[in-house]
């Protein structure tokens, strides 16, 4: 799996990844100790933490041998950019509204 086939809305869509990336904001953490904090095997965190990964959201140091994740804040850029475009529209959408609105008053 690469980068480029992953659906970003597919990876965090599950909450289970969605726990890890918020246990990450706290500090990079071993796939152990997040492991430990799942009602599953370590084998099926490691899955959803390699999906993390070839996703761009999260990296891994080996460090003797533990291995740490850490947040990346590029992995996060497809997601911001498609809500800003949304953004963008919708504000776009509200200015159009107000100028109508206050043309109609006058």
């Amino acid at each position: 799996m690469t980068q480029a086939t992953l659906d970003i809305f597919q990876v965090i869509a599950d909450p289970s990844r969605r726990q890890i990336l918020s246990m990450l904001t706290k500090d990079s953490l071993t796939i152990n100790s997040l492991a430990g904090n799942f009602d599953m095997s370590r084998p099926a965190v490691s899955k959803h933490i390699k999906i993390l990964h070839n996703a761009g959201f999260i990296s891994i140091e080996d460090v003797g041998r533990e291995r740490y994740c850490m947040l990346k804040q590029e992995g996060f850029n497809e997601l911001r950019d498609w809500i800003n475009y949304f953004d963008k529209f919708w504000t776009t959408r509200l200015k159009k509204l107000e100028t109508a609105l206050n043309n109609k008053t006058k």
